[in-house]
């Protein structure tokens, strides 16, 4: 269990500007990474180092994005303006978070413009509509070598999560008795606001400029 990406919903400015000026803070390049035919979205991702990604997300005019709770996501944050939508956990195994939710994963592929068919198992967008503190789980299907950071090489690192809400709820979200199980992250720093809404209230990056909270 590691943490995978994270989602930002683009703003008022749009998908493009958006991504454009997220890379720019970051000195990371965005790429086009697509649209979500099952979901009504389409995102630009910008890769990081080990093995990560941040990807930037805007419903699309579409009934998908009506139906989809990954769409209703992307949606609702960006109907407040865009921000930290969730963080995403990719695990080897859904079956345990599948028994621990009672409900089954659902597909999702994307085709990116280099041709590449991504393809992933998901759960647990539902409760990042209301709750973005609590992360979502993906399984990928797709060959790990045409996994989104390896778009391009990035020294650019996720360092930090700022989290919303109250630690025991999200650790218990994970199925884990603390953040630091050797079964999960060791290496991106947990902090949590308590008295704030249960959101991601900011993610921290190392980049070639300095340390950069978003």
């Amino acid at each position: 269990m590691r943490i995978d990406h994270v989602s930002y919903a683009a703003g008022p400015d749009g998908l493009q500007a958006t991504a454009a000026r997220l890379g720019e803070q970051l000195g990371v390049s965005p790429f086009d990474g697509g649209v979500h035919p099952r979901f009504g979205t389409r995102n630009v991702v910008l890769p990081l180092a080990d093995d990560r990604y941040l990807e930037v997300v805007e419903a699309l005019d579409h009934p998908a994005s009506d139906k989809a709770p990954f769409g209703q996501a992307v949606k609702a944050r960006s109907g407040r303006g865009g921000g930290w939508m969730a963080w995403v956990v990719a695990v080897d195994d859904l079956a345990p978070v599948e028994e621990r939710l009672g409900r089954g994963a659902v597909e999702g592929h994307r085709h990116t413009p280099e041709g590449v068919e991504l393809q992933w198992l998901q759960i647990g967008v539902k409760n990042v509509i209301d709750h973005g503190n609590l992360p979502f789980f993906v399984k990928w299907v797709s060959a790990p070598e045409v996994h989104p950071s390896h778009l391009s090489e990035s020294s650019t690192r996720l360092s930090g999560l700022t989290i919303g809400g109250e630690p025991t709820v999200v650790r218990a979200w994970l199925g884990l008795g603390h953040l630091q199980e050797r079964t999960f992250e060791t290496s991106v720093e947990f902090g949590f606001v308590e008295d704030d809404e249960p959101c991601l209230f900011d993610v921290t990056f190392e980049t070639a400029n300095g340390v950069v909270t978003i």
